[in-house]
């Protein structure tokens, strides 16, 4: 298993390792956009990221699902960590729990504003 479709687990990590924020999702899935829409609305720059439709490319849906352990689209990583999916970030955004700080020109940092040990890097 750890070979599965290692190609599209590598991108997703690079993406992870390169983007403050990483949305990875799926055509005709309406979370993934509803996740995009949101972080646009609050001005954040995020790395979207593919595959396939509920018809086509299991498999590497597969794939990531098994290296992340989150089993559903879209999965959200926020420098780094998996947050969850949309309603993991639209809780998290709604609660203040997760302040979203401009901090460079080119992005976003992200700070747990709680001490509840919710999965998000601080700065």
């Amino acid at each position: 298993m750890a070979s599965y479709h290692q190609d599209v687990v590598d991108r997703v990590k690079r993406a992870v390792t390169s983007h403050d924020v990483v949305v990875v999702g799926m055509e005709q899935n309406p979370f993934p956009r509803k996740a995009r829409r949101l972080l646009a609305q609050e001005g954040i720059t995020y790395e979207y990221l593919e595959w396939g439709s509920y018809f086509s490319q299991w498999k590497p849906r597969l794939a990531i699902k098994l290296w992340s352990g989150w089993p559903t689209f879209p999965q959200i990583f926020v420098k780094g960590t998996l947050i969850g999916g949309y309603a993991d970030l639209q809780r998290l955004m709604a609660n203040g729990e997760l302040a979203f700080v401009n901090t460079t020109a080119r992005g976003h940092a992200f700070v747990n504003t709680t001490a509840r040990g919710h999965a998000c890097a601080r700065l």
